[in-house]
């Protein structure tokens, strides 16, 4: 086994555990605190986040670690790869560096950091709550999208890996 392979292991690995975190958020966590009340709702997603903006290593480690294996695990495998794999290493990037990493930087984190600047308690009840409707439907459809190229980026690589 070589360092490509190794790599692209490390990265697929990675991705495939990001896609479960969107996945998780997407079918568990935002479900689970819809039903609260807006002020409950908005505290509950700050002290999530909170552990994440807290530079989490192991979030961090997994996060950031798998654009970067997965760039090293592309750039290696155009040299290394036939046509044919090399497509769908190219298209597995591309998914996952442009329909969930960039999203993540551009959307769902400026909404998280939009959100932890609110003082809940010293909001009015419609303060929270058009708060919440600014930040929730956005944040959850672009969870869902990240979840759906997460998922199948992960697949392409588990395919790719397959035919190695």
């Amino acid at each position: 086994m070589g360092i490509f392979e190794i790599v692209l292991i490390v990265a697929t690995l990675l991705c495939s555990l990001v896609a479960g975190f969107v996945f998780a958020f997407a079918v568990v966590v935002m479900p689970g605190i819809k039903d609260l009340n807006d002020g409950e709702f908005i505290r509950a997603f700050q002290v999530m986040d909170r552990v994440i903006q807290n530079n989490q290593p192991l979030f961090l480690l997994v996060w950031v670690g798998s654009g970067l294996a997965l760039i090293v695990a592309t750039g290696l495998g155009i040299a290394e790869l036939s046509s044919g794999k090399r497509l769908l290493l190219l298209v597995a990037a591309s998914l996952y560096l442009l329909a969930v990493q960039a999203p993540t930087i551009t959307i769902n984190i400026p909404l998280n950091n939009k959100l932890q600047t609110l003082d809940v308690d010293a909001m009015s009840e419609r303060d929270r709550q058009l708060a919440r409707a600014d930040f929730e439907p956005r944040w959850n459809r672009w969870n869902a999208i990240r979840t759906l190229f997460a998922s199948a980026a992960s697949a392409l690589l588990i395919v790719l890996l397959l035919k190695l």
